[in-house]
């Protein structure tokens, strides 16, 4: 047991030094928007603080935003526009309150080296499906995974708070805060529900960062726990990033692993 506790905090202490990679995000220049005004939110496809190239309309399973009202709206494929390698979504606010934006992507698959495979799950997030790996020795086997990814962001329009904060969109895994995020302040704590298929995951290795000054911070990984949920110290102002990627062994021809990603994007004043 102390052996393992170990593993798991030298595990995390590594991830604080490394940018998430390969990610999905939605995010904002500015997460606090007018009223009544028109607005873009970048969908990057790589890291937090640039897009390595865009991601396809034909990708796309669900594309939603649920207005502080609660009125959940899914926008035309015209509303998407390509910028270098960002894909950029074009939003229109309506009435004071907090709203959520949504996208969730369709299944791939990829096969991977063994070395690419293990440094992938050492720097995403995946410490139990390393292990695993490393106690079956299988960390010289290639593998072939089926992924797909599915992000949310917050985003505050005026001043006036609604509860619109944490409706859920039904998404394969799905990160739900608990509080409004427009509520807290740097120093407080956010706790997020994590779910798979509409249930709580218990133990589920969450990550989170900030965008500060241009500069990425690593948040500290944390564990959730048997209700599946985590909590996430807002050790500052910025734009704030929660993610998990929860993985599966598969036992079917052809495929080894099954994952599933989640992230949920927001602002600290």
């Amino acid at each position: 047991m102390k052996r393992k506790l170990l593993m798991t905090l030298l595990f995390c202490a590594g991830l604080t030094l490394a940018a998430a990679a390969h990610d999905l995000f939605l995010k904002f220049d500015s997460y606090f928007l007018p009223p009544n005004s028109k607005a873009t939110v970048r969908l990057l496809n790589g890291y937090f603080n640039r897009s390595e190239n865009a991601v396809a309309r034909d990708r796309m399973s669900d594309v939603s935003v649920v207005t502080s009202s609660g009125n959940r709206i899914n926008p035309p494929s015209t509303d998407w526009r390509d910028e270098t390698n960002v894909a950029l979504l074009s939003i229109q606010t309506g009435d004071a309150g907090t709203y959520v934006a949504g996208v969730s992507t369709k299944p791939r698959e990829i096969t991977l080296k063994a070395a690419q495979f293990n440094d992938y799950l050492r720097h995403d997030g995946l410490p139990d499906t390393l292990a695993q790996r490393r106690r079956d020795k299988e960390l010289n086997k290639a593998a072939r995974e089926r992924y797909s990814k599915h992000v949310k962001s917050i985003f505050q329009v005026d001043d006036k708070r609604s509860d619109a904060f944490n409706t859920k969109l039904g998404y394969p895994v799905e990160i739900i805060p608990r509080q409004n995020p427009y509520e807290l302040k740097a120093g407080d704590a956010l706790e997020v529900l994590c779910l798979k298929d509409g249930q709580p995951i218990a133990n589920q290795f969450v990550m989170a960062g900030r965008e500060s000054n241009r500069r990425v911070i690593a948040a500290p990984g944390v564990r959730s726990d048997s209700d599946g949920l985590a909590r996430i110290k807002l050790a500052g102002r910025g734009k704030w990033f929660v993610k998990f990627i929860h993985m599966t062994k598969l036992k079917q021809d052809g495929l080894d692993y099954e994952s599933k990603w989640a992230s949920l994007t927001f602002e600290i004043r």
